[in-house]
């Protein structure tokens, strides 16, 4: 209860500078955010407690397609505001990360990297081989595109039911409607800044970037439905780029 009206709180306050934001019940929250993935928009997930450690984990992360071919590209350029080749990394429901990935182990903290396997990967054609820098860079190496590196690794986060119930819902509904049980999940936050804390700083990098809808708890606001944010762009001055 005391977690619930917090984040009533700071949604509260971001009705200062925000618009709309639908609630959507506990049980229609999965299906709701898996077909907006479906449709491969860029997801702000904002969830819970803030991640302590080195990678966002399902708490304050920007999700996406994994099968995207034009994810990877569209959330460096538009949202991290970096390199197009830079590559993500995905969360995959534990249950079915060996279909994917060649291994058969809890890697809940993103820490583990892994070849992906064989059979979902693309073999370059002789007339791909002989691109040359971003051009080759960018040619899709696996039926999940978006979080497979040149050398076809991943950095691999697990996901169970027991340790991010809702995380793991919404991962295994996107499975159910598109039949792939993988996710993008990269930090929420522009390069050089810190991953967003609160409801506010989640709002400000939502409408600052190509992000295209956020979810807070159980709240969804959609970038169409809300007001133009003035800003000269000297927000990116703020910190330094890594």
């Amino acid at each position: 209860m005391r977690t619930r009206l917090l984040f009533a709180l700071g949604l509260l306050a971001l009705s200062c500078g925000g618009g709309a934001a639908k609630e959507i019940p506990e049980a229609d929250l999965p299906a709701a955010v898996a077909d907006l993935i479906q449709a491969e928009k860029v997801i702000g997930w904002f969830q819970g407690r803030m991640e302590f450690g080195p990678r966002a984990l399902g708490g304050r992360s920007i999700i996406g397609d994994a099968r995207s071919a034009a994810m990877q590209e569209t959330m460096n350029l538009k949202i991290k505001f970096r390199e197009s080749f830079r590559p993500f990394a995905p969360s995959v429901i534990r249950e079915r990360v060996s279909d994917f990935f060649e291994m058969d182990c809890d890697s809940p903290y993103m820490l583990l990297v892994a070849p992906v396997r064989e059979d979902i990967r693309h073999q370059m054609t002789d007339e791909q081989e002989r691109l040359f820098g971003i051009e080759k860079l960018n040619v899709p190496r696996s039926t999940i595109p978006a979080v497979t590196h040149v050398d076809y690794s991943a950095r691999v986060q697990t996901v169970r039911k027991e340790d991010n119930p809702r995380y793991h819902a919404l991962i295994s509904e996107f499975e159910r409607v598109s039949g792939c049980p993988v996710i993008v999940n990269t930090s929420f936050n522009v390069r050089g800044e810190p991953i967003v804390c609160t409801p506010e700083h989640a709002y400000q990098c939502f409408m600052r970037t190509g992000i295209d809808t956020l979810v807070v708890e159980n709240y969804i606001l959609d970038k169409a439905d809300q007001p133009k944010m003035e800003d000269d762009g000297s927000w990116q001055k703020e910190f330094q780029l890594d």
